[in-house]
């Protein structure tokens, strides 16, 4: 017999969203991001900023025009919110939001959803068994470039995938940021460097675009450009399912970067850089001039379109808005949380790789991978030597 799941709290808080058409928002964690969020909120309609939460007093002084909590428990259970935006220290995302669930409060998480796959698949189950809203802040998502190349692949215009490439290394970070929060950084505190922190973007768009892949080979740099534990560096090699390859480079410690994605396939290429879409387009099937052509040093004649977009998005404020559309109105989120376990996956496949020195099949073993990450933690003799308050400008970054 299979038993009908009853969320806590979620009719009357469903119920009371239709009634008075507004969310109440509880922001939790106000560092770098969380600040900005709370810069912002005013641009994001039927959403009412009701609450904060900070364990840090001087931080939530500066907002008295909030309901103030040092706890997220409390803030969590206190009726004064319907949902929350976690913008926390990575680790502390998966009990958060699982509190959130248990308490029929909707859950918008700052990247990454999780530090690790087996946390992210425990706030999915926590997550399955309610009727409530769950999103995850990949706000690139909502950049028409991307958007765009997307919907190129997926409607099959470029063929076949045969090969991925995306050097992303314009992720420059200087000792100042690593300086400014002591979890920063730390196999304890962030559970990783440039792919915990800024390259769940580029992850997360990776296989949303091109689906995930089956293997995984990488090589990182730990502490390579500045005095951290973790990767600031790293080489991935990808084998996807269909026998396509890829290719993802990134770094923060070079300057000036290159951001440049290429995506192969058998009647085209296309490549993003410099805020340009140009699709190479072949006038038949590459494959097909491969096996029936006459001639030793044939061509395949092609053609080049700039694919043209318009601006970048609305980013953080289009997030916020697009998750207090799908509370009130039931519209599909830009970027359902669940789907955020893939960059966490390829994530920690790359670390796990590079640790073993060898290559990872995806699935990944996450209780491996689990077990591997808290013997770093436990063997860490790594000390932060300082800490420096610093702040971030939603608009100029992507972490």
């Amino acid at each position: 017999m299979t038993i009908p799941r009853i969320p806590v709290r979620q009719s009357s808080t469903a119920n009371r969203d239709k009634m008075n058409s507004m969310v109440r928002l509880g922001v939790v964690g106000l560092g770098n991001m969380g600040s900005g969020h709370v810069a912002q909120m005013s641009k994001v309609q039927r959403c009412e900023l009701t609450a904060v939460c900070d364990i840090d007093e001087a931080k939530l002084a500066k907002y008295p025009q909030f309901k103030q909590f040092g706890d997220s428990r409390e803030m969590i259970r206190s009726g004064d919110i319907d949902a929350v935006l976690i913008a926390v220290p990575h680790y502390d995302h998966t009990t958060i939001a699982i509190d959130a669930f248990e308490n029929g409060v909707h859950v918008l998480t700052e990247k990454p959803v999780a530090v690790h796959k087996a946390d992210a698949q425990r706030m999915i189950d926590a997550h399955a068994k309610t009727n409530l809203v769950f999103g995850a802040m990949f706000n690139q998502r909502t950049d028409p470039h991307y958007q765009e190349i997307r919907r190129v692949v997926r409607s099959g215009e470029l063929g076949e995938i045969q090969r991925t490439n995306w050097i992303i290394t314009n992720w420059f970070r200087t000792a100042t940021y690593y300086a400014s929060g002591g979890w920063r950084a730390t196999w304890r505190g962030e559970g990783g460097g440039v792919l915990l922190n800024q390259c769940p973007h580029n992850l997360d768009l990776f296989q949303w675009i091109c689906g995930m892949p089956s293997r995984v080979r990488a090589y990182c740099g730990w502490g390579k450009y500045h005095d951290i534990e973790v990767e600031d560096e790293v080489t991935a090699y990808l084998e996807y399912p269909n026998g396509a390859t890829g290719v993802f480079v990134t770094t923060t410690g070079e300057a000036p970067g290159t951001n440049r994605l290429e995506i192969v396939g058998d009647r085209g290429k296309l490549v993003y850089e410099d805020g340009k879409i140009l699709f190479t387009r072949t006038n038949q099937s590459v494959r097909e001039v491969l096996e029936t052509s006459p001639e030793s040093f044939a061509s395949v004649p092609t053609s080049v379109t700039e694919i043209e977009v318009d601006g970048y998005g609305g980013q953080h404020v289009e997030m916020v808005q697009n998750f207090v559309d799908a509370i009130l109105d039931g519209k599909p989120l830009l970027a359902p949380a669940p789907e955020g376990i893939h960059s966490v996956e390829l994530a920690n496949a790359m670390l796990f790789s590079a640790w073993t020195d060898r290559t990872i099949d995806i699935p990944l073993d996450a209780a491996a991978y689990e077990a591997a990450l808290k013997e770093h933690i436990a063997t860490s003799r790594y000390e932060k030597k300082a800490v420096v308050a610093a702040e971030v400008d939603l608009s100029k970054s992507w972490a």
